[in-house]
């Protein structure tokens, strides 16, 4: 409770979660009172908003805003998955390695610099260029959650590293405790704070990383995302057509995202880390 009022106290953390919860309620309660339709209905091509349509049409003569609603669950879906994906590899990758240390740290950390010596980004472009004819919204997550969970690993393991000398520590190994009761009762639990703000940032990388291959042409075949949505104003020339709706509502939203969920990891590490405090 006194971790929750010193939270609200800071206004990056309310302006984070409010900024947030209305993309997750836009989400959520946007398909109640819009009908979602993102096939073509016959629609002028390129119309700007009207009484009838609220955003106007894109180039394929879709509904603009039942793209952004389905694009925006889209991108949050695979955002959530990715961040997922990449927090529970590298906290695991990261609380065993530094726990253990030796042999088995000196190989998960040559692992972990080998994926960071690469840009997760280029790793990323390779794999989706490959898979030709076949990338689903959810293979795509799960490739960026396998792509940028290097950093997670680097950051728990220094965590855990500082943790492992502790007194509550040493008592458990005195006491008969194995490798896994230590991890999952006496250090985890002191991560799950910094473990959690790991998860936010992995969020909203996931959802950049998803927006930048879409842009680039190499997202999703099955579903519509706000980098498709950017990815098809970009080929059509929305911009040398004026037609700002068909780009700028999709970028707004990314932006918001990303910047809601920097806010609440920014503001909550001013509050888990005494130093920064002070």
């Amino acid at each position: 409770m006194k971790l929750l009022k010193n939270l609200l106290k800071e206004p990056a953390f309310v302006f984070g979660v409010c900024l947030f919860s209305l993309t997750i309620l836009l989400a959520l309660l946007g398909p109640l009172f819009v009908k979602i339709n993102i096939g073509s209905e016959y629609l002028p091509y390129i119309q700007p908003g009207s009484e009838g349509l609220a955003l106007g049409s894109d180039h394929g003569g879709r509904d603009m805003v039942s793209m952004l609603i389905s694009g925006l669950q889209n991108s949050l879906y695979v955002g959530f998955l990715a961040g997922i994906i990449a927090t529970t590899l590298g906290t695991f990758l990261g609380v065993y390695a530094g726990f253990k240390g030796g042999f088995i740290d000196n190989f998960i950390n040559m692992v972990t610099n080998l994926f960071l010596v690469i840009p997760s980004f280029v790793v990323l472009l390779l794999i989706s260029s490959s898979l030709e004819g076949g990338r689903s919204l959810q293979l795509i997550a799960v490739i960026i959650g396998f792509t940028i969970w290097p950093w997670t690993a680097r950051s728990v393991r220094a965590q855990t590293s500082s943790l492992k000398s502790s007194e509550h520590i040493n008592l458990a190994r005195v006491n008969g405790a194995d490798t896994f009761c230590i991890l999952t009762k006496h250090i985890l639990p002191y991560l799950l704070s910094y473990v959690f703000m790991v998860f936010i940032i992995q969020v909203a990388s996931g959802i950049l990383q998803e927006a930048s291959i879409s842009m680039l042409g190499l997202g999703p075949y099955d579903s519509v995302s706000l980098g498709i949505i950017m990815n098809d104003a970009m080929r059509n020339e929305a911009l040398g057509d004026g037609a700002w709706w068909a780009f700028v509502p999709a970028s707004m939203l990314i932006t918001s995202i990303v910047f809601a969920l920097y806010a609440l990891n920014t503001s909550m590490e001013g509050v888990f880390n005494p130093a920064l405090r002070k």
